[in-house]
């Protein structure tokens, strides 16, 4: 399973880039803007948005890098993801527009305008990572349409049923693949039993009709949710900074390095070190 980083700091990436375990890197307008705010504040540099996403893309050159469109409309994301392209991908050539499967909210909800985007964008060679997945339905359209990456939002989905069932819950919290019950009944979205299956379900999908499309799993709230992406077929997870240094983690590792390190023997440790 291929490990990208869900962050728009740079000094975050070039750190996990240089430990040599990078795949690429998840980017949205919030994610870039709160850190270009932070370094004009610190008053070390004058940047602007552009620049910094350029430095970003120079950082990873041969990653994927996904930059996301804001446009309501099929023409609005269709230019928007032109411009994303054109403007960024000659910096490094690994640019991915995200495109969300379905731009709908209030009363709205049936709304293919996005699918209309992805297919558009994609025909024309633009890579395309449709986010805000919640049903398998809504990757396999998303595949149809051209997407290279569908994004399900694992975490979401989570939080999704603990909120509808009243549960309360911190967003790091961990929630069982096989999902939870309320007294004796299995809580579920739809079929849907938590983020895990959703993921689980969409590689079903996709392995039994030969959709080439790639899963990646999204929104990962702690270390056990990103192993079991993997478990589920994932292709790709993207994490934040503190998931992904949180990889490498365990208290007897701690506890066995302590004690090899006590009982080193010194003519070794001179022999180690050429002394």
């Amino acid at each position: 399973m291929r490990l990208f980083l869900d962050s728009g700091i740079l000094e975050e990436i070039e750190e996990i880039q240089s430990y040599g375990i990078l795949d690429g890197v998840t980017l949205n307008p919030s994610l870039v803007k709160k850190a270009v705010e932070n370094i004009r504040k610190s008053g070390k540099a004058k940047i602007n948005m552009a620049d910094y996403i350029k430095k970003i893309l120079n950082t990873v050159p041969g990653l994927p890098v996904s930059l996301e469109v804001i446009g309501l409309d099929e023409q609005q994301m269709i230019d928007e993801a032109r411009r994303l392209y054109d403007l960024f991908n000659p910096v490094a050539n690994n640019v991915y527009v995200k495109i969300p499967v379905n731009c709908a909210f209030g009363d709205k909800e049936n709304d293919f305008d996005a699918v209309g985007a992805i297919k558009a964008a994609a025909s024309e060679g633009i890579p395309i990572n449709c986010t805000l997945i919640f049903t398998p339905e809504q990757a396999l359209l998303a595949a149809k349409a051209g997407a290279s990456f569908v994004s399900p939002f694992v975490g979401r989905i989570d939080d999704h049923i603990r909120k509808r069932a009243g549960i309360t819950f911190k967003k790091e919290d961990y929630f069982p693949s096989e999902g939870i019950t309320q007294g004796s009944t299995l809580l579920d979205d739809n079929g849907i039993l938590s983020g895990i299956d959703l993921v689980r379900k969409i590689v079903k999908i996709f392995n039994r009709y030969g959709i080439g499309t790639k899963v990646l799993a999204a929104s990962i709230r702690n270390t056990r949710q990103l192993r079991e992406s993997a478990l589920a077929g994932a292709d790709i997870a993207t994490a934040p900074y503190n998931v992904i240094k949180g990889l490498v983690c365990h208290l007897k590792t701690r506890e066995g390095m302590e004690k090899f390190t006590g009982d080193v023997v010194q003519e070794y440790a001179s022999l180690l070190r050429g002394d």
